[in-house]
């Protein structure tokens, strides 16, 4: 309950991302520091905040010190911001700055008659009163100080009037090497960076007084509808006490080798080479779930969504019906188009938004493109974790480079995420290619150690019995006189 409050008293950013990774927003009446470089979207950010403000019926002030108003408007409009109940104190430097050579000063020495620039904005913040704070950039200051202690006790003193006066203040700084920021990130009470790398962007917070927050770099992008943001998954969230349920295939003979099917709420591998039925045999479990009016969903990453329907309608799993009563979703997604976070958006949109129950990922090795060498394991961990904790039933599609050898299932090293782990592999026999199923570990019940062969027919998926070879898993077969008949 005390969670509960606390979070309602928080001022939201305006980004749902951003909340999450806030906790609720920003703590009211305290100062934060957006850093990065040119071009990483803290005006954009700071719009956000001050839109959300007025959509709250809040007073909202833009201070612009850098881009004159107009300038600052037409871009915001250009990005889909309704600047509209927004007020805007202009103190940009105008032409008379060059053409008079005036001396440009935010906090007026006293040398200078005219009216100085602290009273034009304490009467403006003591007029409006502002909720919310936006300046952009602070570092405008620095340049306009006589030295760097008079920059300090100023910024410091300015802040400090801004929130005694009521107001959340968002300011922006631009840094260097040759120009730090260390004395901001000190008198500040939240620290929000953004960076742009080729790769695309991130937002990470290093301080954030009085409120917890969520650790680790997150994804951002700029769209034209303004700023999106792809907290990083945590696998702790939303842990649900789950019945173990089993989850049947409809091919008895597959149910058997599972003893009854693979249980709701875990994670299952099926890996094997190219082209030996993997992705047919997660969507048999798809289609059995259609048959109970569950949702299911898959996302593609190698295959297009019209190959895997004609695929599948050509061996009677009738992926057309399911898609058009709405029982699956059929996702291709392009590798290089999204980072991790935003994959696990996408995932977690889907199962919050649309139900669904059974999510397949074909394959990791695609996935795998998406991290842009980050490590896959981990990334790989939090989403399937964050599923299976809310009763989602997991289904990873790993491929093997291996034909035919000593068994392996995965090439990235995630067997330990695997509650259950079906492999399929091909072998010789009679001068035929053929193909072989088995179960090579299921947590939750004891399954059948027997492998078999499948076949993927016109008619669909057949289990065969148990299979008489020795060597299988190793690749060095050995018939017995009926096999060899």
């Amino acid at each position: 309950m005390k969670n509960t409050e606390k979070t309602k008293e928080k001022l939201s950013s305006g980004i749902p991302g951003f909340d999450e990774i806030l906790m609720g927003g920003f703590v009211p009446r305290r100062s934060y520091l957006l850093r990065g470089l040119p071009g990483t979207g803290k005006t954009a950010l700071g719009m956000h905040f001050l839109t959300e403000g007025v959509k709250n019926k809040e007073k909202v002030l833009f201070i612009n010190m850098g881009e004159p108003t107009p300038q600052v408007i037409s871009n915001a409009q250009a990005m889909g911001f309704d600047t509209e109940g927004i007020d805007f104190l202009d103190l940009s430097p105008d032409e008379d700055f060059f053409a008079k050579q005036e001396a440009y000063d935010i906090f007026s020495p006293a040398e200078v008659e005219r009216e100085s620039t602290t009273n034009t904005i304490i009467e403006k913040v003591q007029s409006l009163q502002p909720v919310r704070v936006f300046l952009d950039p602070i570092t405008q200051f620095r340049y306009l100080s006589t030295d760097e202690f008079q920059f300090r006790k100023q910024a410091l003193s300015f802040l400090r009037f801004l929130t005694d006066n009521g107001a959340t203040v968002l300011f922006t700084s631009e840094f260097s090497e040759q120009d730090p920021d260390d004395d901001l990130q000190f008198m500040c009470d939240g620290i929000i960076n953004l960076e742009f790398f080729k790769e695309g962007r991130s937002i990470s917070i290093s301080k954030f007084r009085g409120s917890g927050f969520r650790f680790g770099v997150h994804s951002m992008r700029i769209t034209r509808s303004g700023v999106k943001i792809y907290p990083r998954l945590r696998p702790t969230v939303q842990k649900q006490e789950l019945t173990h349920e089993t989850i049947s295939s409809g091919v008895p003979e597959l149910d058997e080798l599972l003893h009854g099917g693979i249980e709701r709420g875990t994670t299952t591998i099926i890996s094997g080479p190219s082209g030996v039925g993997k992705t047919t045999v997660g969507i048999q479990f798809m289609k059995e779930a259609a048959g109970r009016g569950e949702r299911s969903v898959v996302y593609t990453f190698e295959e297009s969504e019209s190959n895997l329907i004609n695929r599948c309608e050509s061996i009677n799993i009738p992926v057309k019906s399911m898609i058009n009563t709405g029982m699956l979703s059929v996702v291709p997604v392009e590798p290089l188009r999204y980072s991790p976070e935003e994959f696990a958006q996408l995932v977690r949109n889907e199962v919050d938004e649309n139900g669904s129950k059974i999510v397949m990922i074909d394959s990791t090795s695609g996935y795998n493109l998406s991290l842009r060498g980050e490590d896959p394991v981990s990334h790989l961990h939090s989403l399937a974790k964050y599923m299976t904790h809310t009763g989602v039933t997991v289904i990873l599609i790993n491929e093997v480079e291996n034909l035919s050898g000593d068994l392996k299932i995965t090439e990235i090293g995630i067997s330990y995420l695997a509650d259950n782990m079906v492999f399929l592999r091909y072998f010789e026999q009679g001068g035929e290619l053929r193909k072989a199923i088995g179960v090579l570990k299921k947590r939750l019940s004891d399954f059948e150690k027997n492998i078999r062969e499948l076949q993927i027919t016109q008619y669909g998926i057949r289990v065969g019995p148990p299979l008489d070879i020795k060597g299988i898993l190793s690749g060095d077969l050995e018939f017995s006189r009926n096999d060899r008949e």
